[in-house]
């Protein structure tokens, strides 16, 4: 009876090792991360997390706060958007976005336009983890959805021989937080001259002058201008009023396509770090007069080593916001994380 007891759990041992093979072996690639994108987004509009492949244990968070699957967005959203910036990290079975939502809270009959951004983490075919920051700004949401589609760049395929590992992509775009926070227009920035940045749907760089007005000069102007290139901003140190960005997590890599997508917490501590020495010895005082921060979700292209491609969403939140996906110590250090190991 004890050999024939063996034998019998040797049989489900093995049956079970069988039933979860698959599940285990079935790597997600970019197709598969891609498309769970679009399951996540249709799932919201149709408020119903049922139709996703969830974990037992699966993990929620909107705009750092813990929630319960089919909580929060899950009960307003009406429909997707169309826009959609999708970054695929096959090596870590992770996949973040920048998208359109149409909210019905506020207006049932037409909807709300909303920006979302958005982190899965998917594990033996199951997702784990959902990472939601939900932007209820319906101006910056319409004018992101009026982009039609990301700038090419962010879609490329990098020639092998130009490809920078996982830490050399995530290095260069932190040069970028490392060198707007306390800027000084004496670091490291690593800026292709084609540097384009966009946040909420604007254009923030190399903006055309106005029709009657002068171009901003930055050797005497007390802020920084729009009008003004990538490195042109960063060079003039008038961004030194950001006086922390923290909680920098890269939660996705892509060394086939050279983009990172990071979320991070910008601080304003207002107070006297409005004032502030230029580079050419002048004191400026500049940003804002209370301490606020802002919530960002961002997005790099990095062409040879070089940040091209940059597409932001914000919103502003309370001072010292965490993320609800690390330690006080770690949400309040500005040290690079690659949280997708």
């Amino acid at each position: 009876m004890r050999a024939i007891a063996v034998s019998f759990a040797a049989i489900v041992s093995l049956a079970l090792v069988a039933e979860r093979a698959p599940a285990q072996s079935a790597a997600c690639d970019r197709a598969c991360l891609e498309a769970l994108v679009e399951r996540y987004l249709d799932a919201l509009a149709a408020n119903d997390p049922d139709t996703l492949p969830l974990a037992r244990d699966v993990r929620f968070t909107e705009n750092g706060q813990r929630l319960e699957i089919g909580d929060g967005l899950w009960r307003s959203v009406k429909e997707k958007g169309r826009y959609r910036l999708v970054v695929a990290d096959v090596e870590a079975g992770q996949v973040a976005f920048i998208g359109t939502l149409v909210e019905d809270d506020r207006d049932p009959a037409g909807g709300v336009p909303a920006l979302a951004a958005g982190r899965l983490k998917v594990a033996n075919g199951r997702i784990t983890e959902i990472e939601q920051m939900t932007v209820r700004n319906p101006e910056a949401a319409a004018r992101v959805e009026a982009l039609g589609a990301p700038r090419p760049q962010f879609s490329r395929t990098v020639p092998p021989s130009e490809r920078l590992s996982r830490a050399e992509l995530i290095a260069t775009a932190d040069k970028y937080f490392a060198g707007m926070q306390q800027n000084d227009g004496k670091g490291d920035y690593p800026f292709a001259d084609t540097c384009e940045r966009i946040e909420n749907g604007n254009l923030t760089t190399n903006r055309p002058t106005p029709p009657g007005e002068t171009r901003p000069d930055p050797s005497t102007a007390s802020t920084y201008s729009a009008q003004w290139s990538c490195l042109e901003q960063f060079e003039s140190g008038l961004l030194h009023f950001v006086t922390r960005i923290r909680d920098r997590r890269y939660v996705a890599v892509d060394p086939e396509r050279g983009v990172v997508f990071a979320f991070a917490f910008f601080d304003h501590s207002a107070g006297d770090t409005r004032r502030f020495t230029a580079p050419n010895g002048r004191t400026v005082v500049a940003g804002p007069a209370q301490p606020w921060t802002w919530y960002i979700a961002e997005v790099f292209s990095i062409d040879r080593g070089r940040l091209d491609q940059i597409e932001a969403v914000l919103d502003r939140v309370p001072y010292g916001m965490l993320s609800g996906w690390s330690s006080w110590e770690d949400g309040m250090s500005d040290r690079a994380r690659d949280v997708t190991r």
